[in-house]
């Protein structure tokens, strides 16, 4: 599987987001790690660039309610709806429910453990390939 993971706008804080590039390279993945400060649009256009499977997005400062959001839109837009997004972060639990209504396929918290980060984008990832 190929993923994508990103930061999006001002949020600096990337410890995380390379301990998940870490788990999902070790678990034989391929992973594109675009880096900080990136927008829907640039990030949406590397995924389709790298044929991507999952696109994961971190969010450590509080605009995890927007951006994921914009991603989703802009994938639909594109003709690419199908493409799973997943967010990771300090994102509050009562805050789940909305970004699921988004569009996101799945919100990990800091402390999930490996198997099941590897198990939840495993699994997305192989229903978007197969298109289901």
């Amino acid at each position: 599987l190929r993923v994508l993971l990103s930061k999006v706008g001002l949020d600096g804080h990337d410890r995380g987001i390379k301990v998940v590039a870490t788990m999902l390279r070790d678990a034989g993945m391929d992973v594109v790690y675009l880096g900080l400060h990136r927008t829907a649009e640039a990030i949406v256009n590397a995924a389709l660039d790298e044929d991507v499977d999952v696109i994961g997005l971190s969010s450590l400062g509080g605009t995890h309610m927007t951006h994921p959001g914009e991603v989703i839109d802009l994938l639909a837009e594109r003709g690419h709806g199908h493409l799973p997004v997943i967010v990771g972060g300090t994102i509050p639990v009562e805050d789940f429910p909305a970004l699921e209504e988004s569009g996101v396929r799945a919100v990990l918290r800091p402390g999930t453990p490996r198997d099941e980060i590897v198990s939840i984008v495993n699994e997305l990832g192989c229903a978007a390939r197969s298109g289901v």
